[in-house]
């Protein structure tokens, strides 16, 4: 696979610079394979991944309602999109890092703290995909769900949620991309567990060999769900697409 090849080409390359330089600081391969072992077994990798996940879960469902209601609401009305629209754009412009800092300020720790933080990063890309597959969508299948005088649950279930299917899962991928980088961010300044409260603790301990062996393992988790999981759902969703075409 071109995507293996290339991890391949990338370890490689890291492990040759890890030889080449004689530092501590860039840990080679092995060492980096040691600290990631060693979290595994202890217990530590799987419960924090858990506490990080358990909470990207929560902001994104959050952000996934929120968005999928506002981003029909801008597709269809051009008073709305442009009401709502500031307020998105300002969202996709703000920092991570500015959002995850506010939350812990006003929140503290508390799970309310790292579930806004995920729906706020979240959010904002997933609401203009909406609004933008809403606008392509032909309006003629609005024009026959007013005809047959749908109720809004059957015409979001059968009318709009299939024919934005590729918008959504686009935006699914930019927001969740989006959680976990602010999800880390909370995780070290203002909560006690998680992947990002562990990454910050290697730090501290000049762990150069902990941090990566926290971000590989962080890595394989995202993998998992993107290959295991996003385009699984994805291929089953667009699979009427494919069979209407044939």
């Amino acid at each position: 696979m071109p995507a293996l090849l290339l991890v391949g080409l990338l370890a490689a390359g890291w492990q040759l610079m890890a030889d080449a330089s004689g530092s501590a600081l860039i840990p080679g391969l092995g060492d980096v394979a040691r600290n990631l072992v060693d979290i595994a077994a202890s217990g530590a990798l799987w419960d924090n991944v858990r506490v990080t996940l358990t909470r990207v879960a929560l902001g994104f469902a959050a952000a996934f309602v929120v968005s999928v209601a506002a981003g029909i609401a801008m597709g269809r009305s051009e008073w709305l999109r442009r009401f709502l629209e500031p307020a998105v754009l300002i969202g996709l412009a703000t920092p991570g890092l500015v959002k995850a800092l506010l939350c812990v300020i006003w929140f503290g720790v508390s799970l309310l703290n790292p579930i806004l933080t995920v729906a706020l990063a979240a959010a904002p890309a997933l609401t203009i995909n909406v609004a933008q597959g809403v606008r392509s969508v032909d309006p003629a299948l609005g024009e026959m769900a007013h005809v047959y005088r749908l109720d809004a649950w059957t015409r979001l279930r059968y009318v709009w949620l299939p024919a934005i299917v590729p918008d959504l899962f686009t935006g699914a991928r930019l927001g969740i991309a989006m959680a976990w980088k602010v999800i880390v961010l909370v995780e070290i300044f203002g909560l006690a567990d998680g992947v990002g409260y562990q990454l910050n603790l290697e730090f501290s301990q000049h762990n150069v060999a902990g941090v990566l062996a926290w971000t590989v393992a962080f890595a394989l988790v995202m993998a998992a769900i993107e290959y295991g999981l996003l385009q699984t759902l994805e291929r089953r969703a667009v699979r009427w697409r494919r069979v209407a075409l044939r």
